[in-house]
């Protein structure tokens, strides 16, 4: 369940943010003049405090004003006045923030009085659980206990995955719908690494049994955290790694920032045994000025093999100069930009309630949980038409993603990140920064998930959830009539990882109008090589530029991709969908008159997965279409499909590959844009279960092997978008957010244009 300070079991928000206070910092009380109802205040220090309790306080002091806020709450107050601004409004303190020296106190019961004055509505008590609800930190305590418990359980083992097992999807739509409980008891599903060997487990958390206990032959499992420290402490302890650095002129390995890599698979050409667990390792050089990733060790690539946590292997084919040159990325020596206050309000609180892990925001409903392989997963998407709950999606998320690099050197050839396969990037979610990541509007949701050891462990500011105008939803003006416009609204679900260099940002966008969009931006860091040339005018620039750009001195950002893949399991006003492509056409003109030619259109019902499997073209429209459900004029109701709306690098509109290369056939997502598939709980990831170091595709193109009639079936899409990374001056050494879109809108969904009621009189 996400948490919130505002809702946490409801406790008075006084107490608790008092209790936060005084347990964090050892503050004590402090009565000073102020009165409260004829008797001293209890006082606490007023920063510290809102602080923790997850609001801004910013101090004017020319205006001799603080400004309070969180969520959408704004407040204005004077030290020693009792009449405050709240959200434009005035309100009466019933004690004055004061000041003892140097620090400002406000009562125990200021957040109290400000923070439940009636606006903030935001979080509603769930009264009954959602089945899709995520583990708890106890759930999780529990199913970990019982595995350590059983006789299946040694020393060493690691947790991959504690994760609710979700229960049949027709019992979960008959909740949303009908609210009687599913069948299937609470159970966890869990994935445990014994050295290089994964295995499944099931757990039973009504019964407390493990219900299942299952090796899975050949897959290698994910890199965890602790593998991080395991890699740096085998390059620091080997004397061979040392000599390579010091032919570098490296001699403190301090200074050594190592990257742990996955190997991939590359049929035995890369001189790896295929059943070890192996790492590469690549580092660059910490000169103090906050940005590692500028000074790359080149040519030299270390394997550590993690169950001997040792250097097995050195690689050193080029011995380039480490770029030296100060490349920070923070702003450091800069003249900074001043800038007014921008300034959000929502000074009747909130549009949206949250309740456990289910929103409510106009005509949606749906529910979100974080997962730690692929962060957020929103079920049960429905939309009010008119009083009638419509399906729409019974659940989306990122599917899987890569990263895949295009210089065939010795340290680069590898690269190709499976950021959440291999990874699990909801594991490196990044806290979301309000004002900043997010607008000050925002609500930020903390998250709960397992680490490595079992033990839970809880994300701060998970994710955000705001409301944003978005422009104008329709706008008409006829001749010598008033102006007819609206503006529209979006609700965002936001959430940030960070995987080595590159930070990725994901929003799940909803309209009023029935359309969800979901953005995905690259920011960061580009990872680069250390070349020799530090102009395009030397010898060598030509050679050193291959496979990239030149961006700074020595420096070459390289050319590569960031390739998304979405699984949608569409459920568009029922299970009985089919995949219908519509195409614009140019006929001849049989009817006479001076045109020679007509737009017409065509209409074609793809049958299986494997005709489904497509590469996007941007001239055909994409449905996925209930027949057995038609609009008031008979046209059966559908959502178009977008897998690319645009964005400033070239779309992927494939894999940048040979078709001999083992890439192209491990990770057949990554070359289509559009798939679709009979759907099938366990098909989860575009990639596999377990790519890591997969010798097959053991996703999508296994999926589709059986090649599925998807004509008036369950289907689930999976939609591939990205770009081509072509790296610029304008990107070093820190990343300005590149965005790509993925659409999906009503087509003949509605009767009409589902937004007229925003004109309607309030």
């Amino acid at each position: 369940m996400f948490t919130s300070l505002a809702s946490r079991h409801k406790q008075p928000l006084a107490r608790l943010a008092l209790a936060i206070t005084l347990g964090t910092f050892g503050l004590p009380f402090w009565a000073g003049n102020a009165q409260a109802h004829g008797g001293h205040a209890e006082m606490v220090p007023l920063q510290a405090g809102l602080e923790e309790f997850g609001a801004t306080v910013k101090w004017d002091d020319y205006a001799n004003v603080f400004t309070i806020a969180k969520d959408g709450v704004y407040l204005k107050v004077k030290p020693n006045s009792k009449v405050a601004m709240l959200n434009g409004k005035r309100m009466e303190l019933t004690v004055p923030v004061v000041f003892k020296g140097k620090t400002a106190f406000m009562s125990k019961d200021f957040i109290n009085q400000v923070f439940q004055s009636g606006l903030d509505s935001t979080f509603v008590v769930e009264t009954r659980p959602n089945p899709l609800n995520p583990l708890s930190a106890e759930e999780i305590t529990t199913a970990v206990d019982i595995v350590k418990k059983s006789d299946n359980y040694k020393p060493g083992f690691r947790f991959t995955e504690v994760s609710v097992k979700e229960p049949p999807k027709d019992q979960v739509w008959n909740f949303v719908y009908t609210g009687q409980n599913v069948t299937q008891p609470r159970q966890a599903s869990i994935v445990v690494l014994d050295g290089k060997h994964v295995i499944e487990a099931l757990v039973d958390l009504n019964s407390k049994e493990l219900k299942s206990w299952k090796p899975i032959e050949g897959a290698h499992g994910m890199v965890l955290l602790d593998d991080f420290a395991t890699v740096q402490n085998a390059v620091e302890t080997s004397p061979e790694y040392a000599q390579a650095l010091a032919k570098r002129g490296i001699n403190d390995v301090k200074k050594v920032v190592a990257t742990p890599l996955t190997v991939g698979y590359f049929d035995g050409k890369d001189g790896l045994a295929q059943d070890k667990r192996l790492l590469k390792i690549v580092s660059y050089l910490d000169v103090g000025d906050g940005n590692y990733w500028a000074h790359p060790i080149e040519g030299l690539v270390a394997i550590v093999d993690l169950e001997q946590k040792k250097l097995i292997k050195i690689e050193d084919e080029a011995l380039i100069p480490v770029p030296m040159k100060p490349t920070p990325y923070d702003g450091r020596g800069r003249k900074g930009v001043s800038v007014k206050p921008l300034e959000i309000t929502e000074p009747e609180g909130k549009n949206y309630t949250i309740s456990g892990n289910s929103i409510h925001w106009q005509n949606w409903d749906f529910h979100v949980r974080l997962d730690s392989r692929v962060g957020p997963i929103l079920s049960t998407v429905t939309y009010d038409d008119k009083g009638k709950k419509r399906k729409i999606m019974y659940e989306g998320s990122l599917g899987g993603m890569i990263v895949p690099y295009g210089d065939p050197d010795v340290g680069w050839y590898f690269k190709a990140y499976l950021d959440s396969g291999d990874y699990g990037m909801g594991t490196l979610t990044s806290p979301i920064a309000r004002g900043k990541d997010a607008p000050q509007n925002a609500v930020l949701l903390d998250a709960t998930i397992a680490d490595y050891t079992g033990a839970p462990t809880s994300i701060p500011h998970a994710m955000a959830v705001f409301e944003r105008y978005a422009g104008p939803e329709y706008k008409h003006q006829e001749m010598g009539q008033p102006n007819l416009s609206t503006e529209r609204r979006e609700l965002v679900v936001r959430w940030i990882s960070t995987v080595g260099n590159y930070d990725y940002i994901f929003d799940w966008v909803f309209q009023q109008n029935g359309t969800i969009g979901i953005d995905a931006g690259a920011t960061g860091i580009e990872a680069v090589k250390g070349v020799k040339s530090k102009t395009m005018h030397e010898d060598t620039a030509k050679e050193d530029t291959r496979y990239g750009t030149l961006l700074d001195h020595n420096i070459v950002g390289t050319t590569h991709q960031h390739i998304y893949n979405f699984r949608l399991d569409m459920d568009v006003d029922g299970e009985s969908n089919s995949l219908v492509e519509v195409n614009p056409v140019i006929a001849p003109n049989d009817r006479g008159g001076p045109r020679t030619s007509t737009m017409q259109t065509e209409h074609k019902v793809v049958g299986t997965e494997q005709q489904a499997a497509q590469k996007f073209d941007p001239s055909t429209v994409r449905l996925l279409t209930n027949f057995s459900k038609e609009n008031k004029v008979g046209n059966p109701v559908s959502y178009q499909l977008i897998p690319y709306a645009g964005g400033t690098h070239p779309v992927a509109k494939g894999a940048n590959f040979g078709q001999d290369e083992w890439l192209y056939h491990r990770l057949s997502f990554m070359d289509k844009q559009l798939w679709v598939t009979q759907y099938n709980p366990e098909e989860k990831y575009p990639e596999g279960k377990y790519p890591n170091r997969s010798d097959k595709d053991s996703g999508l193109g296994q999926f589709t092997q059986d090649n599925h009639s998807i004509e008036n079936t369950d289907d689930v899409v999976w939609l591939t978008t990205g770009t081509t990374h072509i790296a610029r001056a304008e990107e070093w050494p820190i990343m300005p957010t590149e965005w790509v879109h993925v659409l999906l809108k009503p087509w003949n969904f509605f009767d009409e244009t589902p937004t007229l009621n925003l004109n309607s009189p309030k």
